[in-house]
């Protein structure tokens, strides 16, 4: 599943104000725990890259080139 900024936003909410049930759009979802809500926005900030004080890894990239050569 695909997860946007404003659903992060939302749990983050939710969570600071002690609440188990946030509304995304048309839905409305209760949580059974306050661990189950963390544990669904740690896995939502993974999977969008913005994991708190985690900076994205960078891809290296390294060309070897073996043989002779031309001369």
């Amino acid at each position: 599943m695909a997860f946007t900024t404003e659903q992060i936003t939302q749990l983050e909410g939710a969570i600071a104000a002690g609440v188990l049930s946030v509304r995304y759009a048309d839905r409305t979802v209760t949580y059974q725990s306050l661990g189950e809500m963390r544990k669904l926005l740690k896995q939502m900030r993974c999977e969008t890259g913005t994991a708190a004080g985690q900076p994205r890894r960078r891809r290296i990239v390294r060309l070897y080139q073996s043989g002779m050569g031309n001369g």
